[in-house]
């Protein structure tokens, strides 16, 4: 018996940190980032029927060594890890940008035929997960679907059970101060000149949103109210579906021998 550790939470909490620091001891997890090929995940990459793969191929031909080498055939579809070929070629990355699954081009029955089905399938082990079972499908639910929390939760029910659980440990990190937390990287992400690259297209994404133009959001407390919203969506979801498969670690607060001695010992059950 292995393990595939999944990590959550709101952005600021330090998610990416803590993966890496878990892979930094144990190189031998397979780690999925955000933007990698996923067998549970899309972010980040298209959905492709055969037909359109092979259009895009002869759109851009000049990266079409590239395309194939960052896409991966899952049945009659093809999975392109597109933010991962850098290129200047003109509306490359918005073209394929338009074969994402999430920001509202599914309904949501197709969202959820998509999103269960690739659950049901996945069988493997070892692998480190960072916003595949919690982040994207729920800012979707949220935001682009306008589900209501209740209804997102059931969701979850029947997601979790297409996850083989003998496997599965999420660590979900956890603050309380999410204006603080919110106020800091936005500050971090921001370029040289001291744009704040990473919040203004946060919040332009919550403002364009559907969920976003009905509420009226505009501005700075509109988005950590959204994301105070999310977490008790979130630790709703985890204490209601997840459970004692589950793991609440304080934001960047935790200790790296307590978290790799949660997985070691899940490992060896």
């Amino acid at each position: 018996m292995g393990v595939n550790v999944f990590i959550e939470g709101i952005q600021g909490m330090g998610k990416s940190t803590l993966q890496q620091a878990i892979f930094a001891e144990m190189p031998e997890l397979h780690i999925c980032r955000e933007g990698d090929y996923s067998p549970v995940e899309l972010a980040w990459c298209t959905w492709m029927t055969g037909e359109e793969y092979q259009r895009i191929l002869q759109q851009f031909d000049s990266l079409s060594k590239e395309i194939v080498g960052h896409t991966v055939r899952e049945g009659d579809h093809y999975i392109v890890s597109y933010t991962r070929i850098l290129t200047d070629v003109p509306q490359f990355h918005k073209e394929l940008e338009r074969f994402e699954i999430y920001n509202g081009r599914k309904s949501l029955r197709e969202l959820e035929q998509i999103i269960l089905a690739r659950y049901e399938r996945f069988v493997g082990t070892g692998y480190l997960f960072e916003c595949a079972f919690l982040q994207n499908i729920v800012e979707e639910l949220i935001l682009f679907q306008q589900l209501s929390d209740d209804e997102i939760v059931a969701f979850y029910d029947r997601l979790y059970a297409a996850v083989y659980k003998e496997d599965f440990l999420l660590f979900y990190l956890y603050s309380d101060k999410i204006e603080e937390c919110t106020r800091t990287i936005q500050k971090e992400r921001s370029d040289a000149q001291g744009n704040q690259l990473w919040y203004d297209l946060m919040l332009k994404y919550l403002i364009h949103s559907p969920y976003g133009i009905r509420q009226g959001c505009q501005g700075f407390e509109d988005l950590v109210n959204h994301f105070r919203h999310r977490q008790r969506v979130e630790l709703r979801i985890i204490n209601e579906v997840v459970r004692e498969q589950a793991v609440i670690l304080p934001a960047k607060e935790w200790k790296i021998e307590e978290v790799l001695e949660r997985i070691r010992a899940y490992k060896c059950r």
